[in-house]
């Protein structure tokens, strides 16, 4: 993300979302096992907005806020390539997580979705799961120490009646959270002071969709390290055994993983 111009051009942009959103030609099915009409795919294609990207644009950046599902179209309709089929969601990418940065290069027609890049995945996802900032903001955040890396499954956030976007908030293995440390040891953090907790600081959609900081705990007694583990068998084997029995989640559906994301996420805490 840090390579790319100031300027995006509608050829670059274009080129992203053609090469994920080419209009189904097979027959796909909903969760209701009916057909997917032509005129569903034909609104979806629409909905793409194609004809509104600008000739040129100045390259937008913004911060995951949530674990976000990344879809093949600005939309939530699962469908299936078979009628036995009910699991495996065809405009289903993955899913990225809290904190990671993105470049914002367009939006649908509705306004209820945004095309980002990722560090690994171009594709659509809600806009309430994004927050835009400025380059400087997106940046320093993802470089900011010190931080805990996520080496549980999943963990979650301490609840919070004060801010609700970041109460039980579900960091997957692998997410890297910078610690707020300017904040006075016996300052309560979202009413509960923080002794026996990790003060984080996370991402937060703020009004008109911008970008702020907000502080919040995790339990000491949650499994996270103060840095990356080191890349041995051991730990690879470790890793990849606190998966056992999860749901299995095509494209990070059910919030678990599929067989690269769960690659994925095992060697991203290391």
């Amino acid at each position: 993300l840090r390579a790319l111009p100031k300027t995006l051009t509608r050829e670059q942009v274009a080129g992203w979302i053609n090469e994920l959103s080419e209009r189904p030609t097979r027959q796909l099915y909903d969760v209701d096992v009916k057909s997917v009409a032509a005129a569903t795919l034909d609104a979806l294609v629409d909905n793409l907005a194609l004809s509104d990207i600008p000739a040129q644009q100045d390259t937008r950046y913004g911060l995951v806020v949530r674990r976000a599902p990344f879809r093949s179209f600005p939309t939530n309709l699962r469908v299936f390539s078979s009628k036995g089929d009910t699991d495996i969601d065809r405009f289903q990418e993955t899913a990225e997580f809290p904190g990671v940065p993105v470049a914002i290069v367009h939006a649908s027609r509705d306004g209820h979705w945004l095309f980002v890049v990722s560090p690994r995945y171009a594709a659509w996802t809600e806009k309430e799961n994004v927050a835009e900032g400025s380059a400087a903001q997106v940046f320093g955040y993802a470089d900011k120490t010190p931080y805990r890396v996520i080496t549980g499954a999943t963990e979650r956030t301490v609840f919070t009646r004060e801010v609700p976007g970041v109460s039980q908030l579900q960091l997957d293995m692998s997410t890297r959270v910078p610690l707020q440390t300017d904040l006075p040891a016996d300052q309560p953090v979202n009413g509960q002071t923080p002794y026996a907790a990790y003060t984080l600081q996370l991402p937060l959609r703020g009004a008109g969709g911008k970008l702020q900081f907000t502080p919040a705990l995790l339990q000491k007694n949650t499994d996270t390290v103060g840095d990356y583990l080191p890349l041995t068998p051991a730990n690879i084997i470790g890793q990849a055994f606190k998966f056992l029995g999860e749901r299995y989640g095509w494209g990070h559906a059910y919030d678990g993983r599929d067989c690269s994301g769960f690659v994925s996420d095992v060697y991203r805490s290391m």
